[in-house]
Formats: C-alpha cells, sequence, structure tokens
C-alpha cells in the first residue's frame, strides 16, 4: 500500500516543482529551458531528490542549475504551502541528462543508418 503512496506523493511533488520553475521563480539567471523529470521522495519524507534536464548553451545551464540551487528554500516553502505532507522535504536538486544522452545515441544510429545506405549504392 505504501508503495502507491510514495508513488503518488512523487507525482505531486513533481507536478508542483515544475509549476513552482515555470511560473513563480523570477530569477533573472534562469535562462535555459527547465524540464523536471523525476522526483524521489524518501519514505520519511524528509529530502526530495529532484532531476532535473537543462537545455541551452553550456553556460545558461551552469548559470540556471544555480539560479535553482540558491532559491531551493523558496521551491520548499512553496511545496509545504501546497501539499499538505507531515514534513516538508528538503529539495536536492541533481542534473538528469539522459536526454541528451538518448539524443547522441540517436544521432549516431543516424550517422549509421546513412553510412549503411551510403555503401549500398
Amino acid at each position: 500500500m505504501s508503495k502507491y503512496r510514495s508513488g503518488r506523493i512523487n507525482e505531486e511533488v513533481k507536478r508542483e516543482i515544475s509549476s513552482i520553475i515555470q511560473n513563480d521563480i523570477k530569477d533573472p539567471r534562469l535562462t535555459a529551458m527547465v524540464s523536471v523529470t523525476k522526483v524521489e521522495v524518501t519514505r520519511d519524507l524528509r529530502y526530495a531528490k529532484v532531476f532535473i534536464s537543462l537545455f541551452g548553451k553550456e553556460e545558461d545551464k551552469e548559470s540556471s542549475l544555480e539560479a535553482l540551487k540558491s532559491s531551493s528554500g523558496f521551491i520548499r516553502r512553496e511545496i509545504g504551502q501546497r501539499i499538505n505532507l507531515r514534513y516538508t522535504p528538503e529539495i536536492i536538486l541533481k542534473i538528469d541528462d539522459t536526454i541528451e544522452q538518448g539524443m547522441h545515441i540517436d544521432n549516431i544510429l543516424q550517422k549509421l543508418k546513412e553510412k549503411k545506405s551510403n555503401d549500398d549504392e
């Protein structure tokens, strides 16, 4: 039973954090496109690992990550107000680059496909 509850909590926190990042954070350093890919809340609700993907130039990614890390207290406060939990979890931000890795692998496969079609001719 608790497995389903933790999954619901993870999804609810993910949805709210995405909304907060899109609508409520007014930091000018937040220039890269930010996507929350996954949230893992511990069983005791003390910590929440938030996996984010950043799209944009490398310097934009770094400044956006700094902006998000500096606003983690604000995000935690907003989560506490929006979601009724026993404890408001501490936000731990982690970079998730699986989307970029997937795009890189797709590029490699596309090049191999083009090379094979050129070799067949």
